[in-house]
């Protein structure tokens, strides 16, 4: 019988070996915990960079055009408050006094200044309502295209700007239904407000307004800008008549409108030196629309 052979024990590790791989063990572990601290704190150290940064830089002005979406609930709002407001009177000729807005109104466009009027309210961030003459759109269609794009509200001042009270009806109609369809050509919102020109209405007019659910927005204040006082004077003019809830007439067509653009800055820094907000007609009915019960307005044309 061949005697097995005896394969060697390794020796037992003796107290150096045992401490060099604790050693070891204890350096992998540290590793990774310095690993992890690193990483905590580069992550801390990126969002208070950022959180600082986000402090640090100036604020954005105010922003004129918003998105499709929230354009399109504030234009339902400000429909739902014209017809509020149709519920109890057909026509206003100002908002109420419990707000800070005001209502920056232009007439008699569109005209050849009507583009650099809009361009002149985006830079300063303002929206405003403009009454247009529809015959006027086979000229200057481009300048209510502006204030499609711009997201001002356009109303209806008839077709070609006759003195209402002295036609028939049915000639009344086809002044207003004549612009209300050359806006939707151009494929602008209907128009739900309407301005006699000259201030001259009857209550046939007022017949008809109802029949095509527009409101009659007259004015409370006139800055005689068409007889070309000088920007200063129409600002001075504006600024005279402002309050809350006042409605201010100013031109963007029918003549030589510089003098009205050249106007704007001093009229808006004026209204915000006082607490007030220039803002469309339709935002004035929402935000602080007229109490019912006024005197029904009468025509300002005396006829």
């Amino acid at each position: 019988m061949v005697a097995r052979q005896q394969q060697p024990v390794s020796p037992p590790p003796g107290p150096q070996h045992v401490y060099r791989r604790r050693r070891a063990v204890a350096a992998i572990v540290a590793l990774a915990f310095l690993a992890l601290a690193v990483a905590a704190l580069s992550s801390h150290g990126g969002s208070s960079h950022a959180t600082a940064k986000a402090a640090a830089a100036p604020a954005r002005p105010p922003v004129k055009h918003t998105s499709v979406e929230a354009q399109a609930l504030s234009r339902a709002a400000e429909e739902r408050a014209i017809n509020h407001v149709l519920s109890y009177t057909p026509a206003v000729r100002a908002g109420g006094t419990q707000g800070n807005e005001v209502a920056l109104t232009f007439d008699d466009g569109p005209g050849p200044y009507t583009q650099q009027l809009v361009a002149e309210l985006d830079r300063l961030g303002m929206h405003a309502t403009f009454f247009a003459i529809g015959r006027e759109e086979r000229y200057f269609s481009a300048g209510t295209l502006a204030e499609i794009r711009s997201g001002d509200v356009i109303g209806d001042h008839t077709e070609s700007h006759p003195m209402l009270a002295s036609l028939s009806a049915h000639d009344q109609y086809e002044q207003l239904f004549e612009q209300i369809a050359r806006i939707e050509l151009l494929e602008g919102p209907r128009p739900r407000l309407f301005r006699p020109p000259y201030g001259s209405f009857n209550a046939t007019t007022y017949r008809l307004l109802h029949h095509l659910h527009l409101l009659m927005v007259l004015w409370s204040t006139d800055t005689e800008d068409y007889t070309l006082p000088g920007p200063a004077a129409i600002a001075q003019n504006a600024l005279a008549g402002a309050h809350p809830g006042a409605i201010i007439l100013m031109h963007d067509g029918g003549g030589d409108r510089s003098q009205t653009i050249a106007a704007l800055p001093a009229i808006v820094a004026g209204l915000h030196k006082r607490g007030l907000r220039p803002v469309t007609v339709p935002r004035l009915m929402l935000d602080d629309p007229p109490p019912p019960g006024q005197p029904l307005p009468t025509s300002l044309a005396g006829d």
